[in-house]
């Protein structure tokens, strides 16, 4: 699951709006007072949320959501006048003062899209090399040439012995040329 981390100049702030989120279901939640702070915790986690206030003690919002690793969205919490006079329109924001489902319904929606980008990047299946290619075919042709298989029939073989053995695809192609 993403984590979040709620960065805010104030840390007893970032720490009410932790346990706002934590009763509200969520978890994996950090509280901290810097930029570099919620930078350094970011790269300790696979993806994730940064609630951030507007300025933070050591650099705005701007600046954090170019340093934040790759698969982090920002949501920025200010006020009606700075919201509307920024530029940036990738960035989610919710106008202070806000209610505490704006900010859980804020929250869930953008946690639901990291989960559904995290699905979409485990369903693409990673691309061979030729070497890995030649070897799964050469372990295809010696099963159909040893056991009298059609291609399908080999690959499926294949496919279920990995699975088994919990190991991957192009292992035990190696692991089948191994034992001619």
């Amino acid at each position: 699951m993403p984590g979040i981390i709620v960065a805010l100049p104030k840390l007893q702030d970032a720490k009410t709006i932790k346990n706002l989120l934590v009763q509200n279901g969520f978890s994996e939640i950090v509280a901290v007072s810097s930029g570099a702070q919620a930078i350094s915790n970011a790269d300790f986690m696979e993806m994730g949320l940064v609630i951030s206030g507007y300025k933070l003690p050591d650099m705005i919002y701007s600046q954090l959501a170019e340093d934040l690793p790759r698969d982090f969205k920002l949501l920025l919490l200010a006020s009606g006048r700075v919201l509307a006079e920024r530029s940036d329109e990738d960035i989610v924001s919710l106008e202070m003062p806000f209610q505490v489902h704006d900010l859980v319904g804020t929250v869930e929606l953008m946690m639901g899209g990291l989960t559904l980008e995290r699905r979409k990047k485990k369903a693409v299946p990673k691309k061979r090399s030729p070497q890995e290619e030649a070897l799964i075919n050469e372990a295809k042709a010696l099963l159909m040439s040893r056991n009298n298989m059609s291609e399908k029939e080999a690959h499926r073989y294949i496919q279920k012995r990995s699975m088994d053995a919990s190991t991957s695809f192009v292992e035990m192609a190696q692991m089948i040329l191994a034992m001619r």
